[in-house]
């Protein structure tokens, strides 16, 4: 096996922010219930994130937009249930934390109580208020800059962030920004690879990428995509490590051609009578 075995210490904030300043690179992946979470804590992430891509990956939404909060909630709950050793975070869904501080305090505080250990929040400098306010209330946020899904029609779909010049710019002075308002790092979706990798050299706290290249301090993928359960081709951004739609389709196939053909259940997964039992079933004769 090639992932290392951890310690059973619980990852923290702080932890995070030590492997940054050590190159040591972060390992993020998501995980949306107890099977997901038990799989990808068990083997060695540093950090779970209980994503609002729930509503494409298991949910069948064609984006995130139409997620609630009451659905992350209940994902989360899910998750925080298996007591993992990675840190656990959530995301605020789209128009959990965009109508005010209170508001935006109140769905934080209740994803916090429910077992998220923080959560995440996309934009830039606009976003800067409710940081702050978050953090104030002891909430650790991690921000979200560059192809953010919750602005998917403001950005005219899904497409690379910051190739033109003054856009790559205000995705520098945006990290910087909300950096200073208290973020404890920052996920980098869909930028070029150099424009991630200075948003990393500028920044004191860590960078996830995904689809922003090497540099960053550590990487985020689905669960889903990495070990590629999901039909159709995946972003250019993502590696996926197995075949997992096919082997669990030829495997379900398998079973259904088994209980067709009379060859599921055998012996082996039926119970039997003991003796005297069996005497008595096979003498009983209906009273009426």
């Amino acid at each position: 096996m090639s992932h290392q075995s951890p310690s059973r210490r619980h990852v923290t904030v702080h932890d995070l922010q030590r492997m940054a300043s050590t190159d040591e690179r972060i390992v993020m992946v998501t995980a949306y219930d107890a099977v997901t979470a038990r799989i990808a804590d068990a083997a060695g992430v540093d950090v779970l994130l209980v994503g609002d891509s729930v509503g494409n990956v298991c949910l069948g939404f064609e984006n995130t937009l139409p997620v609630t909060m009451a659905m992350m909630a209940h994902h989360l709950e899910a998750v925080a249930r298996t007591r993992p050793r990675a840190l656990l975070l959530v995301d605020l869904p789209y128009l959990s934390y965009h109508l005010g501080h209170e508001e935006a305090l109140r769905n934080a505080g209740g994803l916090i109580q429910k077992g998220a250990q923080g959560v995440k929040l996309e934009g830039g400098a606009r976003r800067v208020p409710v940081i702050r306010a978050l953090v104030e209330a002891e909430i650790p946020v991690m921000g979200h800059l560059g192809l953010t899904p919750q602005s998917l029609h403001a950005m005219g779909g899904y497409k690379v962030q910051g190739r033109e010049a003054g856009a790559a710019v205000a995705l520098l002075e945006d990290a910087l920004r909300i950096q200073d308002a208290g973020c404890f790092g920052v996920v980098l979706e869909g930028i070029p690879a150099e424009l991630a990798e200075r948003v990393t050299q500028e920044l004191d706290i860590p960078t996830i990428g995904i689809g922003a290249g090497l540099a960053c301090s550590g990487q985020v993928l689905v669960f889903h995509d990495i070990l590629g359960l999901l039909e159709g081709k995946p972003p250019k951004f993502v590696r996926a490590y197995l075949d997992g739609f096919e082997h669990l389709r030829e495997g379900l196939g398998r079973y259904a051609d088994d209980v067709r053909s009379g060859r599921f259940p055998g012996p082996q997964e039926s119970y039997m009578l003991p003796e005297a039992a069996r005497e008595q079933i096979k003498a009983w004769k209906p009273t009426r």
